[in-house]
C-alpha cells in the first residue's frame, strides 16, 4: 500500500474514532441537559403556582379557584405557538394539589380527585420541606411513556406547609427536542468527515507530490542528468531533497574523476607508445637521418601531450561552472574576434569566409568562453573543409533566441557519429591532418550549457555539416 494511501487511512480513522467519541458524548449529554432545563423550569412554574393555590385553598375555592379557570379556559383555546421547527398546539403540563395528608383535592384532568399520594416522593418530601421531584412510567414496559413530576409547597404566610402542587410533564413531549439536536449533531459530524476527508486529501495529495518530485529528481541523476533540486514546501523534505542533492554531487564528483582518469590514460597510451618506441631505437645509435626522424616524433608526440593536457584542464574548467560571471557581451564582436584570429588559416588554404549575421545582438555571458567556442567550431569546420571550399556564419534572430549556424562544404558527418561527435575524446579522421583531441565539440556544449543553451550537429541537404549554436537573449 502506499505511504500516501496509508496516511489518509490513518487520518480518517483518528478523526472517525475522535468523531466517535465526541458525537457520542454530546449526544449522551442532550437528554440530561434538556431535561435539566425543563426540570428548572417546573420548579419555576410549580413555586408560581403554588402561591396562587394558597390564595385558592385560604378562599375555600380550590376547585372553582384561579388554577381550575386557568386550565379550564386554556384547554378550551389552542395555543399554535411555533418553536424553531414545531408547533406547540395544546397544555403539556398537568397539575395536581393536595393536602397537607397528600390526598388529591384538586387535578387539571379530574382523574385523581381523593387519591392519597402521600407515598409518591414528589409529595412526601414537599410535605416535610424537602425538594420533592419524581419520574414515573405509564407504561412499565416502555421507557419513553415516562412523565416527570416537581413538586413546591403551599405554605401560608406564616410558613406553615398546608399542601404540595405538582406540576408533571411527559418526557414524549421533550423527544422532538431531543431527536432535531440528535441530527443536527450526526448532520455536523458528517459534515466534519467530508471536511476532514478533504483536508486528508489534499495532504496527501501535497505528499505525494513532493515525494513525486524527489523520485524524479532520483530518476534523472540516475539517467546522468544535472537536475535542478525541485522546491519543497517542508522543511523535512527540503532536509532529505539537500541529503540527495550533496550525494549526486558527491558521486558526479567521483564518477567525474574516474571517467577522466579512465579517459585520460586511455587517450596518454598512443603518444607515450611513440615516445617509448623513438627512444628504444635512438638508445641504439641510428644514423643521423633516422635518429632526427625519430627525434622529430619525440617532438611530435610531446605536443601532442602538451595539447591534450591544456584542452583537459580548459574542459574540466568549464565543466565545473567555475566561471559564472556573466556579463553584457556583443556577439557579433566575438564571432569577428574569432574570424581576425583565423584570417591567415582561411588565407592559406583558399576558403571562401562568408558571413552574414542580424545585428546588434548582446546576451549576458561570458565573453572569453563564448569566443573559445565559436573558435572551436571554426576549427572543426576548417578541418573537414578541402581547400578552395567555402564556409558560411549566420546569425538570426528566433523568438527570444539567437541562432549562429556555422556550416562547411565538407563530406559531412556520418550518421552513426552524429550524437557521438559531442563525447568528450570522440573525433573523426581528419583530412590531412592527424587524429584531434576530440574535446573541441563537447567544450562547445558545456559553454552552451553555461548559457543555458544549445549545440547541435547536423548534416546539410546541399552537403557538408551545420553547427547550430543557440543562445537565450534575456537579461540577467
Amino acid at each position: 500500500m502506499r505511504i500516501g494511501l496509508r496516511l489518509l487511512l490513518c487520518f480518517l480513522l483518528i478523526v472517525i474514532v475522535a468523531g466517535f467519541f465526541v458525537m457520542n458524548i454530546f449526544i449522551q449529554e442532550v437528554k440530561p441537559g434538556v431535561r435539566s432545563a425543563t426540570e428548572g423550569m417546573m420548579v419555576d412554574t410549580a413555586n408560581l403556582l403554588a402561591q396562587i393555590a394558597e390564595q385558592d385553598i385560604r378562599n375555600g375555592k380550590i376547585s372553582q379557584g384561579h388554577i381550575a379557570q386557568a386550565f379550564s379556559d386554556i384547554n378550551h383555546a389552542p395555543i399554535g405557538a411555533k418553536i424553531d421547527f414545531f408547533v406547540k398546539k395544546s397544555m403539556d403540563y398537568q397539575v395536581y394539589i393536595t393536602d397537607s395528608n397528600g390526598i388529591v383535592i384538586y387535578d387539571s384532568n379530574g382523574k385523581a380527585v381523593g387519591q392519597d399520594y402521600s407515598r409518591w416522593n414528589d409529595v412526601y418530601l414537599t410535605l416535610r420541606g424537602k425538594y420533592g421531584a419524581r419520574s414515573t412510567r405509564i407504561d412499565p414496559d416502555d421507557s419513553s411513556s415516562s412523565v416527570m413530576y416537581v413538586a413546591a409547597p403551599i405554605k401560608t404566610s406564616d410558613g406553615k406547609i398546608i399542601g404540595s402542587l405538582t406540576v408533571s410533564k411527559p418526557n414524549q413531549t421533550m423527544q422532538p427536542v431531543i431527536q432535531r439536536s440528535e441530527l443536527r449533531m450526526k448532520i455536523a459530524s458528517i459534515i466534519l468527515l467530508g471536511i476532514a476527508l478533504v483536508i486528508g486529501i489534499i495532504f496527501v495529495w501535497w505528499i505525494n507530490r513532493s515525494i513525486s518530485r524527489l523520485v524524479r529528481y532520483a530518476s534523472e541523476v540516475a539517467d546522468g542528468h544535472a537536475p535542478t533540486l525541485p522546491k519543497l514546501d517542508s522543511p523535512e523534505l527540503n532536509s532529505l531533497g539537500q541529503a540527495l542533492e550533496s550525494m549526486r554531487i558527491k558521486l558526479e564528483g567521483k564518477d567525474y574523476i574516474e571517467n577522466y582518469v579512465h579517459t585520460l590514460t586511455h587517450e596518454l597510451k598512443s603518444p607515450l607508445a611513440a615516445i617509448r618506441g623513438a627512444a628504444e631505437i635512438l638508445q641504439e645509435m641510428p644514423p643521423q637521418p633516422v635518429a632526427q626522424r625519430f627525434i622529430n616524433n619525440i617532438k611530435q608526440q610531446n605536443e601532442r601531450l602538451q595539447l591534450l593536457v591544456d584542452r583537459m584542464l580548459q574542459q574540466a574548467q568549464v565543466e565545473s561552472r567555475i566561471r559564472q560571471e556573466l556579463a553584457p557581451v556583443d556577439l557579433a564582436e566575438v564571432l569577428n574576434n574569432v574570424i581576425n584570429t583565423k584570417e591567415t588559416l582561411f588565407t592559406h588554404r583558399h576558403i571562401t569566409l562568408q558571413c552574414n549575421m542580424e545585428t546588434p545582438v548582446t546576451i549576458y555571458g561570458d565573453k572569453l568562453l563564448l569566443e573559445q567556442a565559436f573558435s572551436n567550431l571554426l576549427d572543426n569546420a576548417l578541418d573537414f573543409t578541402p581547400e578552395q571550399g567555402e564556409i558560411g556564419i549566420t546569425g538570426e534572430f528566433m523568438n527570444g533566441y539567437y541562432r549562429i549556424i556555422v556550416a562547411d562544404n565538407g563530406a559531412g558527418v556520418p550518421d552513426y557519429a552524429l550524437d557521438k561527435v559531442f563525447n568528450r575524446f570522440y573525433s573523426l579522421p581528419r583530412p590531412d591532418k592527424a587524429k584531434s583531441t576530440g574535446l573541441g565539440l563537447s567544450f562547445v556544449r558545456e559553454v552552451a550549457a553555461i548559457h543555458q543553451g544549445t549545440i547541435s550537429l547536423v548534416n546539410s541537404e546541399q552537403g557538408g555539416a551545420q553547427a547550430i549554436f543557440i543562445v537565450p537573449i534575456k537579461d540577467k
